[in-house]
């Protein structure tokens, strides 16, 4: 399988993921999506009345300038790691 092949898999994995999942760590999840998809951050912050798109455009900038590919690899292990906690 290619690097794609599995980050999409572990991107549907990760729709599964209990309810219980901590908000940071999906979070973390947002900003490497959306890193290895669009790239580094190409938007303006959001305001402080949007408390929730502002924490997702902070989690997307905490990963700017990680490769496409560093990006991926780290959604995957985060993905898995996630899954992991959940099975116990």
């Amino acid at each position: 399988m290619s690097l794609l092949e599995d980050f999409q898999e572990y991107a549907n994995k990760a729709k599964t993921l209990p309810p219980s999942t901590k908000d940071a760590d999906k979070l973390i999840l947002y900003g490497l999506y959306k890193q290895a998809m669009v790239g580094n951050v190409n938007t303006d912050r959001p305001g402080i009345l949007s408390p929730t798109d502002r924490a997702k455009w902070d989690a997307w900038k905490d990963v700017e300038g990680k490769t496409e590919e560093q990006a991926m690899t780290e959604y995957i292990a985060k993905v898995k790691e996630l899954l992991g906690q959940s099975a116990k």
